[in-house]
């Protein structure tokens, strides 16, 4: 049996699936033998597979201004502002896809995100920067006669006119859109920008731990689950560091460089060590 789990994984590679998501798709299989007593006989011979890594990188805000502009030309109308959404609130695609009327307030400002992949990002309340205020009015008001539970990016049949121009020819908004794979795909290749839906996220996270947000406030923005969380701190450590750095240097402000530690260091013949910013 583990030899057809070995070329299950194999085909599944070939076909593009990512490491991850075999290994997912294998642990589901782990899961019905243990219940009927069959996986430890396979268990020593079975190999999960090595997942990368990669965190993701942070697009610049020069690629982001091309990135929108190409989002914003999409005959998809809901791309612009759901990448805008995505780099002012870091909510993954899934909760982006799926998220309600409901669930958002903008007299208050806020978002709740729905079904999360932990249960620590499942229902956290997520404050609108004024850019996500304005995209989230302006396409509300498309939807004059939206209810709560409808889906804020809805399904949508759509095409191009005999001028050119974007022409919707259905819109269910009791179905979430089904994906915008086509015409995220579509707009990188028009803005020349190599990057993953998923990195839209890793961005805003970047940029809130590069202005010195705390890592615990970051944490509770993105969702993230403990393990998670531990995890995250060792990738972004970096960041971190060169905050702390900054940090430390403030205290230079209060004379501490000047009360006596570089003559102390002068009179035994040492050379004080200036740390960069």
């Amino acid at each position: 049996m583990f030899l057809d789990i070995a070329r299950y994984q194999a085909e599944r590679l070939e076909k593009g699936a990512a490491p991850k998501t075999i290994n997912l798709e294998v642990g589901t299989l782990r899961a019905i033998l243990r219940r009927n007593r069959l996986w430890a006989s396979i268990q020593p011979d079975v190999r999960m597979l090595r997942v990368s890594e990669d965190v993701g990188r942070a697009i610049s805000r020069e690629e982001e201004a091309t990135l929108l502009e190409a989002c914003r030309a999409s005959r998809s109308r809901s791309l612009f502002p759901a990448v805008l959404i995505a780099l002012n609130t870091c909510m993954r695609y899934s909760e982006l896809r799926l998220l309600k009327w409901a669930q958002v307030d903008l007299n208050s400002c806020t978002l709740t995100v729905g079904h999360s992949k932990t249960q620590a990002g499942t229902g956290r309340l997520l404050p609108l920067n004024d850019r996500a205020v304005a995209i989230l009015g302006f396409w509300a008001s498309l939807f004059p006669g939206h209810k709560p539970i409808h889906f804020v990016f809805p399904a949508e049949r759509y095409g191009a006119s005999g001028d050119g121009a974007t022409v919707i020819y259905e819109s269910d908004p009791t179905k979430p859109i089904g994906r915008w794979k086509e015409a995220w795909e579509s707009a990188k290749k028009r803005a020349g920008v190599s990057c993953r839906f998923h990195d839209l996220r890793h961005t805003g996270c970047t940029r809130m731990l590069e202005a010195g947000v705390p890592f615990s406030v970051v944490a509770t923005i993105m969702g993230w689950s403990p393990s998670t969380t531990v995890r995250m701190s060792r990738r972004y450590g970096h960041i971190g560091q060169s905050i702390q750095r900054h940090a430390v240097n403030a205290l230079k402000e209060a004379g501490i460089r000047d009360d006596g530690a570089q003559n102390w260091a002068q009179s035994h013949r040492l050379h004080p060590i200036l740390c960069p910013l």
